[in-house]
């Protein structure tokens, strides 16, 4: 089922509103400006979906750079205003290991979970809490903040004060099922086939999928999948994704084009594995074209 709305002349002054808030908040995130017909088609069923949804507590997936933070962070810049509901916005990249932790994982299970990304290099325990803590109505509510570039946490955290009403996690692997077994083993890069030829990485970050992740997936109520039109694009929308976070940090610390290569191979199972299953498994699919725009969405 496609989500579709009256043409623009026919809807409410409060959706123009927010069709004008939207397309001003995109241009300041991402320098482009939508039109304001590809806003109500495209962006304002993702609004709606949420608002007429029963559930409080949504996941937000898809591949690296498809653009999920710019998308919740538009959610977060006008839902109370427009829905007067107030969202409390989680990125699964803020609750990374720090590299000491990562380095432990790496000695004492397998060299490849010293790089941040797969299932079992998050403190899931720490989510759990705020989720808990979301269900009690318990604030102040603190999240930590994790620093991409330095790779690791920073001291200060982000404090939410007030009552919320909707719990927002945004990750690349959120909702992803466990692999089947044939496609785990399957060797799809270099990285697969020179370093981990017995399975120990790829069966650790799958049981990790089935069992940790599984129970944390399951606390949610509704699933958003953001759908890349293939793996090929994620390299391009990553290293774009990197330059953006140097020229906003100011700093030249950041992977170049070989690196980020090597670092999507960490990735690129799981998300071709979602790839495969979540249109179906999905609530909500959000299918991006290869210019990085909304092509259609559908409910499944």
């Amino acid at each position: 089922m496609i989500v579709k709305y009256d043409n623009y002349d026919n809807i409410n002054a409060m959706q123009k509103k927010l069709i004008d808030s939207i397309q001003n908040d995109f241009f300041k995130l991402t320098n482009i400006k939508l039109s304001k017909k590809k806003i109500e088609k495209k962006i304002l069923p993702i609004f709606f979906y949420i608002y007429n949804s029963k559930g409080k507590k949504f996941l937000i997936s898809g591949s690296q750079g498809i653009g999920k933070t710019t998308i919740l962070e538009i959610l977060n810049r006008n839902f109370h205003k427009f829905f007067g509901k107030k969202i409390l916005s989680l990125s699964l990249d803020d609750f990374y290991y720090d590299k000491a932790k990562r380095e432990i994982l790496s000695k004492n299970i397998h060299p490849l979970l010293r790089t941040r990304g797969v299932p079992g290099t998050h403190n899931t325990k720490e989510i759990l809490n705020v989720i808990k803590k979301f269900n009690k109505s318990e604030y102040p509510v603190k999240v930590s903040i994790f620093d991409k570039l330095k790779d690791s946490r920073r001291k200060k955290q982000r404090i939410i004060n007030g009552k919320t009403d909707i719990i927002i996690l945004e990750g690349w692997c959120c909702g992803s099922p466990p692999i089947n077994k044939k496609y785990l083993q399957k060797n799809i890069n270099i990285l697969e086939k020179r370093f981990d030829k017995k399975l120990i990485w790829r069966n650790f970050y799958n049981n990790k999928l089935k069992n940790e992740y599984s129970e944390l997936f399951k606390k949610f109520d509704k699933l958003i999948y953001f759908k890349a039109p293939n793996f090929s694009h994620v390299f391009d929308w990553r290293l774009k994704q990197e330059k953006n976070m140097n020229i906003t940090k100011n700093s030249k610390q950041g992977m170049n084009k070989k690196e980020i290569a090597e670092f999507i191979q960490h990735y690129e199972k799981v998300t071709k594995w979602m790839m495969k299953v979540l249109p179906t498994k999905a609530d909500l699919t959000v299918y991006i074209n290869t210019n990085q725009n909304i092509k259609k969405i559908s409910i499944s």
